[in-house]
């Protein structure tokens, strides 16, 4: 366990000794403040009583630092490592695969959720605003953030995946993006099928990351949302493992 939270603390340091942690955070702060000052002037001094997070989370904004963000935060996950050289030393230590990987997964969906936690103070300010406390109830709050952490945890693994296969930065970053952009995208043909009750509309309704982060955004703790983040981000994690098992021993 030493060992691993040793990991843990090396890989999240990794984003602080340079400038790109930083300038990560300055662009998602940039981006939730912008995408609340769209809330705010789309209120106009009103009060609603759809909360604050559900109305956030219809702008583009939350998607856009969910598509770009990620496969910024995880692209030298792996492939920094190979292109380093330091990739061969990590792999000889008297460490296991999955310590390697699941490391690398915590340390980089910590500073995931870094970048979010000014999400908590500007949904204050927009309570204080409106003067209703209908926007801004901690039930709301707590499963927006768990819909945050779910889907974060998936996108982290995809990145996670996308880094191992290769030992360039940019093409970990695209590979990351175009999985997650394809996985985003499918989901968006439950609204042109309609009530169509076949195989592809079904699994396209099932898949929509929009409809599973509306429940949460909604104070709705979805279990079957749930379930679904956790298969698929296990199924990311268990092929990076395989990845970097296989390259172990070429």
């Amino acid at each position: 366990m030493n060992i691993f939270q040793a990991l843990i603390r090396r890989e999240l340091s990794m984003f602080f000794q340079g400038p790109t942690g930083f300038i990560i955070i300055s662009a998602v702060l940039f981006l939730i403040g912008l995408g609340f000052l769209v809330v705010l002037y789309g209120l106009n001094g009103e009060a609603t009583p759809m909360p604050v997070t559900q109305i956030f989370y219809e702008t583009y904004f939350f998607w856009l630092i969910l598509l770009l963000i990620t496969p910024v935060i995880t692209m030298r996950s792996f492939a920094m490592e190979r292109a380093s050289g330091t990739y061969e030393s990590l792999m000889t230590a008297p460490i296991g695969d999955w310590q390697v990987v699941l490391s690398k997964f915590t340390g980089a969906l910590l500073f995931y959720m870094i970048l979010w936690a000014p999400l908590l103070a500007c949904s204050i300010v927009v309570r204080f605003y409106v003067g209703e406390s209908a926007v801004l109830g901690f039930g709301t709050m707590f499963t927006t953030s768990m819909g945050i952490l779910m889907i974060g945890s998936l996108y982290v693994s995809i990145g996670c995946f996308a880094s191992a296969l290769t030992q360039n930065q940019a093409v970990a970053a695209v590979s990351s993006f175009a999985i997650g952009a394809a996985l985003f995208f499918t989901g968006f043909f439950s609204y042109f099928s309609g009530d169509r009750t076949d195989f592809f509309s079904k699994l396209s309704r099932h898949i929509s990351l929009s409809n599973h982060m509306e429940s949460f955004t909604r104070g709705i703790l979805d279990l079957g949302a749930i379930i679904f983040f956790l298969s698929l981000t296990s199924l990311f994690l268990y092929l990076t493992h395989k990845v970097v098992e296989s390259r172990r021993w070429k």
